[in-house]
């Protein structure tokens, strides 16, 4: 029941992307299962291909997600986070309340041992018709330098693992390419990345430099600078949608090809959809999900991590 277009938005997607899953995939759904299973069969679908979890209850978007996430234990949102830390399902998305999911993922799934906190990333698209990654995009407003020297590992573990780039530059964003350029955070974390061997960091870069393939694979700021590039972004699109323009470049900014967006840090998979997801948006947020379950990415950060803390 979660975003601005559910359950029928959500259920079209969630049947798009059981075409596109493996046969031995299984989709677990959260909701209320007398709705989901009558609009499955007007889309003409097996009920019993699907596992529904009953759920009577739904955190609204203007709720308090940490009251409602205590208080409705039998929202999709509790539930699907109590399955996902039971093991009964292996990763978890959401185009529903994103406070809600930060709480779940913080509170009962937890962060890998080491990481002090969570981020999200965006897909910000290059002059190569590729992908850079930009992260944090949002969850951490204010960032200390240690924290943006863990975005820059946790950027290149998903640049590598999902987006498959071999030892993929990582770069701060900055008001300038000068080592002493920016704030007193800026600066510190550009020592600390200078002096972190597990990742390839180039320097900083500036705003103009976030399309440039040749530059920079993955940029790292905090969530207050990460959220304004990434709307800024995002308002060209739509711009040039409004105008009846395509352009290949510019559809990289759509946020429907993604979907959504992990939550990187987690011991867990979980993916955070847009609250205004289509049914195509839905459908890559789960192909999503399975993607990255499948690479093992939250196993291989862990490892990293550990390794780093030892």
């Amino acid at each position: 029941m979660g975003g601005d277009f559910a359950p029928i938005q959500t259920l079209k997607g969630t049947i798009l992307a059981k075409k596109e899953l493996d046969d031995q995939d299984k989709l677990v759904l959260f909701g209320p299962k007398n709705i989901i299973s009558e609009k499955l069969i007007e889309h003409g679908e097996n009920v019993a291909d699907y596992q529904i979890v009953d759920c009577s209850q739904t955190i609204e978007m203007s709720e308090d997600p940490v009251k409602a996430f205590i208080a409705k234990t039998d929202s999709s949102i509790t539930k699907g986070f109590y399955y996902l830390q039971n093991d009964l399902i292996d990763g978890f998305a959401s185009a529903g309340s994103t406070g809600a999911m930060l709480v779940g993922a913080t509170k009962v799934i937890g962060l890998i041992d080491g990481v002090l906190r969570p981020c999200i990333s965006s897909h910000y698209p290059n002059d190569e018709g590729q992908d850079n990654l930009i992260l944090d995009v949002g969850i951490n407003s204010d960032s200390k330098p240690e924290q943006l020297v863990q975005f820059a590992q946790l950027g290149s573990l998903f640049a590598k693992h999902i987006m498959h780039i071999d030892n993929p530059k990582v770069a701060l964003l900055n008001i300038g390419e000068e080592e002493n350029k920016g704030n007193s955070v800026v600066k510190e974390a550009y020592q600390l990345l200078k002096n972190e061997s597990s990742i390839n960091f180039v320097g900083n870069v500036e705003g103009g430099d976030l399309y440039k393939n040749s530059r920079v694979n993955v940029i790292v700021c905090n969530g207050f600078t990460g959220n304004i590039v990434l709307k800024l972004a995002e308002s060209f699109y739509n711009i040039l949608a409004d105008r009846n323009i395509k352009d290949p470049f510019f559809e990289g900014f759509n946020y429907e090809n993604f979907g959504g967006t992990p939550i990187l840090g987690t011991k867990k998979t979980i993916i955070v959809g847009h609250g205004k997801s289509s049914d195509i948006a839905i459908k890559n947020m789960i192909l999503l999900t399975g993607k990255i379950i499948k690479s093992k990415l939250c196993e291989k950060t862990i490892k990293t991590f550990n390794y780093d803390k030892n």
